[in-house]
C-alpha cells in the first residue's frame, strides 16, 4: 500500500516474515504433539518411566523438529520477490510469491500435513490416556461398570479432547488462506482478511490459558514453581 517505502525492510519483511511465522506456527503444533506423546508414554509406563532418559531424547526431538520443519519449508522465501505496481493509477509494492504446479500441490500438501499430523497425535494420546486411565480404574474398583468409569474419566480429562479442538478451530482460518491464491485489491476494507490470517496466531499465545489451567497436575506444577521462585527472589534479597 506504500505506507512504508523503505525497499530494505520491505525485502527483508517479504522474504523472512511470512516464512519464520509459518516455521514457528509449525514447531509450536509439534511439540504440543511431542508433549502429548510423552505424556501418553508416561501413563502406559506408570512408575517405570524414565524422566531423566526422556529429557535427553527430548533434546534430539527438538533439533530433529527444528531441522524437519525448516527443511519442509525453507523453499517458500525462494519463490518470493517485491513488485512494483503502478496499474489504476495507485502505486503499490507487492510481495509476490510464484510456484509452479508441481510445487504448489507440494506446498498444499505440507500445510495439510502441518496442519493434520500433529491434530491426529493429539487426539490419539487423548483417547490412549483416558481408555488406559479407565484400564486401570477398572482393575481397582471392580465393582464399578466399565461404562461408568469410562464416563468419569472422559470428564476428568475433557481438557485433552477439547484442547486440540480449539486449537485446530483457530487455526483453520490460516489454512483456508493459504489455499487461497490470490492478492487484496484494496485497502479500504482489509479486516476480513486481516482477522483471519492474525487469529492463527491465538492458540501459541493461549497456550497456557488452554493447557495448563484446564489441568490440575499442570496448575499445581505451576504454582509450585510461582512458589519456589517466590522463596528464590526472598533469599537473594536477604542475602543483598
Amino acid at each position: 500500500m506504500l505506507i512504508i517505502k523503505n525497499r530494505l525492510f520491505l525485502t527483508i519483511q517479504c522474504y523472512s516474515l511470512d516464512f519464520l511465522l509459518l516455521f514457528y506456527l509449525n514447531m509450536d503444533k509439534w511439540l504440543n504433539a511431542c508433549i502429548a506423546i510423552e505424556r501418553t508414554i508416561n501413563i502406559i509406563k506408570g512408575i517405570n518411566f524414565n524422566k531423566k532418559q526422556s529429557k535427553k531424547i527430548a533434546k534430539y526431538i527438538i533439533w530433529f523438529l527444528i531441522f524437519s520443519t525448516l527443511s519442509t519449508t525453507i523453499y517458500d522465501p525462494i519463490y518470493r520477490r517485491l513488485v512494483d505496481d503502478d496499474n489504476d493509477n495507485e502505486k503499490r509494492i507487492w510481495c509476490i510469491i510464484s510456484y509452479s504446479k508441481s510445487l504448489e500441490k507440494f506446498n498444499k500438501f505440507i500445510h495439510i500435513f502441518h496442519f493434520i499430523i500433529p491434530f491426529l497425535i493429539n487426539i490419539l494420546s487423548s483417547i490412549i490416556i483416558i481408555l488406559m486411565s479407565t484400564k486401570r480404574r477398572k482393575i481397582i474398583e471392580k465393582d464399578q461398570s466399565y461404562k461408568n468409569l469410562l464416563i468419569e474419566q472422559i470428564q476428568q480429562h475433557r481438557h485433552l479432547l477439547i484442547s486440540p479442538i480449539i486449537l485446530v478451530i483457530l487455526s483453520l482460518p490460516r489454512l483456508i488462506i493459504s489455499f487461497i491464491s490470490n492478492c487484496m485489491k484494496s485497502n479500504k476494507n482489509p479486516w476480513l482478511s486481516l482477522i483471519g490470517y492474525l487469529i492463527s496466531f491465538i492458540p501459541p499465545m493461549l497456550t497456557f490459558i488452554i493447557f495448563v489451567l484446564p489441568s490440575k497436575l499442570y496448575k499445581e506444577q505451576f504454582q509450585k514453581t510461582i512458589k519456589n521462585y517466590g522463596r528464590i527472589m526472598q533469599n537473594r534479597i536477604r542475602f543483598k
